[in-house]
């Protein structure tokens, strides 16, 4: 926005000082009038002229102290009431206390209390009301100049707007209506609201726009109304509400759209330009995650964090929640550059302030790391880098020993060796009684941690949660492309279930859980109910607008190598203690002999140097009695074949 020339901002202070001053004075006036029935006699006109200055001043200088008059005209709401009502209040307090004071031979500047109240009214009311009409007027001339612009770009110049119902009648239904109505760009008409409480029903709640039934009534009322769409207006919507509202409008049939992060209305902050497709994260969505901000800003603000694999979904996430904490630096560490470059790029535009440092490195090259370890010397580690994806693992067994495991060990030693306060890891809920490569080198993974807990004063924790909606290579963007391509969507088996949360609902639990950790714990985050693979296919397919087996086939093609029909967040065995936040608990794991660890460490990374993948899965069975891993002889071919059927559930 160009910013107001000086003399140019001096001459509008001026005109709206003069204004205030104008009406003032008028209002004064107009109470002298009122008082005496438009007959004023000589001596109350002599006492008029000599209390103007003294009245007039007074009022304007209450108005300026409340800060009523510091507020831009055209941003006038309700919530500036409150300073012209204490302005008010207080200069009508001061003129009744000298009315009620002054001895009789100073008549002339005792003002008639009738008066006073009069002119209060009409002088505080008409303040405020010559901003309302200020901020209609900008208003109207904005919204013309945006349909202008819109029919410009568009070249729809028919004026015909779209006619919507809003679910949801409460504070964000309100607040999105007016904006809505606000904006002359976005081709909406409303035609009313529809709630579930009865008692809204015919209640007017914003304009002209009633509570027209609730959502039983949607189908009549989309008919008798020709409704475009609907658009889902409750805050902090449950993923059941908006469940049972996709279905209603399946059957209609008419579209469901939704405005995103409905918090952001209540504060304020709004775009109604965002309204969007309901999406599959909407469905699969819980209560927004409330952090302890005090204990994060304590862990993080002012302090040098490190994420690694800070160019994948998961780091790149943490990598944004971190800067919401003002830390001293934070070090991007990943070793594709383009992903690196990505992420530096997004975060330094949106944080030009921020100290963030791209640091392209392997973290399995011990002199690279250690170079950067001893330049930086980071207070918080978030270990991110990671081999995740269970098929190609399962092809790659000595890769992913190498990364998830010993190249663990390596960035966890040196957080330990160059005193970082917290090392944190990235782990999944593969890892619990792991079928698979990939799960069994995460477990081996948070052993290590656990194992250098008492090593060193670094205090180490682990974070396991389940599939994160988004993230590169995970089942829905997967399915998305297929329905792009017009299908089928490939499942490996309809009754798999997998647990989903959003990508910054984990990026913030993992920050949170580094925030609680006093070292050697293994955290597991509230996952909700697992999800149906079946059924998430069939959301997909019907949010997309097919029909799921008719316009879009749905295949089961078989278990991968190293899936379970169901994850785990914890053995039976196991016992969960509840943190100090809700949704993250602490697992109780016993920990191996430091001798054990270490013996087996060594023996694993002979087996990766030998490139021995069976010996890898001989040994990973021997440290971790629990796995069930699968022989590499029976499964390497099927494996190898599956791979090039993406498929639903394997990450």
């Amino acid at each position: 926005m160009r910013e107001m020339p000086p003399r140019t901002h001096l001459l509008f202070v001026c005109i709206q000082a003069l204004l205030d001053v104008a009406l003032l004075l008028a209002a004064f006036a107009a109470a002298y009038q009122l008082r005496f029935d438009f007959h004023v006699p000589p001596d109350a006109v002599y006492a008029f002229l000599t209390q103007t200055p003294f009245v007039i001043l007074l009022q304007f200088v209450a108005l300026t102290m409340t800060g009523a008059r510091a507020s831009i005209w055209r941003y006038t709401d309700l919530a500036h009431v409150k300073s012209f009502f204490y302005a008010a209040v207080g200069s009508m307090v001061v003129v009744a206390l000298l009315r009620l004071t002054l001895p009789e031979v100073h008549q002339a500047w005792r003002v008639p209390l009738s008066v006073n109240f009069i002119d209060t009214l009409l002088a505080f009311g008409g303040a405020f009301g010559m901003r309302v009409v200020r901020r209609a007027e900008y208003e109207h001339k904005k919204k013309r100049l945006q349909l202008k612009e819109h029919i410009n770009v568009n070249g729809n110049g028919n004026g015909k707007r779209k006619a919507v119902l809003l679910i949801g009648a409460g504070r964000a239904g309100m607040l999105a209506a007016k904006e809505m109505e606000a904006r002359g760009d976005l081709d909406l008409k409303i035609k009313g609201f529809v709630d579930d409480d009865r008692a809204k029903l015919g209640r007017l709640v914003v304009q002209s726009h009633r509570v027209l039934g609730d959502t039983q009534d949607l189908p009549e009322l989309v008919r008798s109304l020709g409704i475009d769409h609907v658009v889902i207006t409750i805050a902090h919507a449950s993923r059941h509400q908006i469940h049972r509202i996709v279905k209603i409008c399946e059957e209609i049939p008419v579209k469901v759209r939704i405005i995103p992060e409905l918090y952001e209305i209540i504060e304020g902050r709004v775009e109604i330009s965002r309204i969007r497709d309901v999406q599959i994260q909407d469905l699969l969505g819980r209560d927004p995650v409330k952090l302890d901000l005090d204990s994060l800003n304590k862990e993080l603000a002012g302090k040098t964090v490190m994420v690694t694999g800070a160019g994948g979904s998961i780091g790149a996430e943490l990598a944004r929640q971190v800067l919401r904490f003002s830390p001293a630096h934070l070090l991007l560490v990943e070793r594709a550059e383009f992903a690196l470059f990505d992420i530096d790029h997004e975060l330094k535009a949106a944080n030009p302030a921020q100290s963030i440092v791209p640091l392209v490195a392997d973290i399995g090259d011990e002199s690279r790391m250690r170079s950067i370890f001893n330049s930086y010397r980071p207070h918080v580690v978030i270990h991110a880098a990671a081999h995740k994806h269970v098929a190609l693992m399962e092809l790659n067994p000595t890769e992913a020993v190498k990364n998830n495991v010993l190249n663990t060990r390596l960035v966890a030693e040196l957080a330990g060796e160059f005193k970082a306060e917290v090392f944190v890891l990235v782990s999944t809920d593969k890892a619990v009684r792991p079928a698979s490569i990939m799960g069994a080198s995460k477990r081996a993974a948070e052993l290590v941690v656990q194992d250098l807990n008492s090593e060193y004063q670094t205090r180490y924790v682990a974070v396991r949660f389940g599939n994160v909606i988004g993230s590169a290579g995970s089942v829905i963007p997967i399915f998305q492309e297929q329905i792009r391509n017009g299908g089928p969507l490939t499942i490996t088996d309809g009754r798999m279930k997998r647990y989903f949360m959003t990508i910054p609902e984990a990026a913030q639990l993992v920050l949170q859980a580094s925030a609680i950790g006093r070292g050697g714990e293994v955290f597991i985050l509230q996952m909700g109910e697992p999800v149906r693979i079946m059924d998430l296919a069939e959301t997909l397919i019907t949010l997309s607008g097919f029909k799921p087996h008719e316009d879009i086939k749905i295949v089961e093609i078989g278990m991968r190598p190293g899936e379970k029909l169901f994850e785990e967040l914890k053995f039976e065995t196991e016992e969960t203690v509840p943190t100090s936040h809700p949704k993250i608990f602490v697992n109780k794991l016993a920990t191996l002999e430091p001798e054990t660890v270490r013996v087996a460490l060594q023996r694993l990374s002979e087996l990766v140097r030998d490139k021995d993948g069976a010996g890898l899965r001989r040994l990973l069975h021997e440290l971790l009695p629990e796995a069930s891993l699968a022989s590499a002889s029976s499964d390497h071919h099927a494996a190898k074949r599956r791979l090039v059927l993406v498929a639903g559930g394997g990450k």
